[in-house]
């Protein structure tokens, strides 16, 4: 279950010069206004998924039980890799099914994992380049909103 102040963090390899940060913040905004985000980094080396995976390892445990962590760090985007939503006995976790989670996973027990398919959960004209902003912080957004995890697609 998501904490009773709802937060949110992001990881990924967007950097701070553009607008796509500002993008994902306002999608979350936009569908859960009291939601609280805090940046892990959007400094990771491009495409660098073991960087992004060490990174998200390192210290998403020190984050309060139910934080929803969204890593967006993607070289697949576009692909057929799969979106997907995880619970674990504390966490939930937004990502691509690309590796981004595997150090997470390893020590982590009680994990569900659920393919994001739900059009309700995504923006509703979702791009096929920018899923940070059209189908992670959408479905960050909803899940912290109370949504059941069972509603956002089928076990994977």
């Amino acid at each position: 279950m998501p904490p009773a102040l709802p937060l949110i963090t992001l990881l990924t390899d967007f950097g701070s010069k553009d607008y796509f940060v500002a993008s994902m913040k306002g999608v979350i905004l936009t569908i859960h206004p009291a939601a609280r985000i805090e940046d892990v980094s959007h400094h990771i080396t491009p495409h660098r998924i073991d960087e992004a995976a060490y990174c998200l390892q390192a210290c998403y445990r020190t984050f309060p039980a139910g934080t929803v962590h969204v890593a967006v760090v993607d070289p697949g985007v576009g692909s057929s890799r799969r979106p997907i939503l995880v619970k674990t006995s504390r966490y939930f976790f937004v990502a691509p099914d690309n590796g981004v989670l595997t150090p997470v996973l390893n020590g982590e027990q009680g994990v569900e994992i659920r393919q994001l398919e739900n059009r309700q959960y995504q923006l509703e004209s979702p791009g096929a380049t920018f899923h940070g902003r059209d189908l992670f912080a959408p479905a960050a957004a909803w899940l912290t909103k109370g949504a059941a995890l069972s509603s956002f697609g089928r076990l994977v």
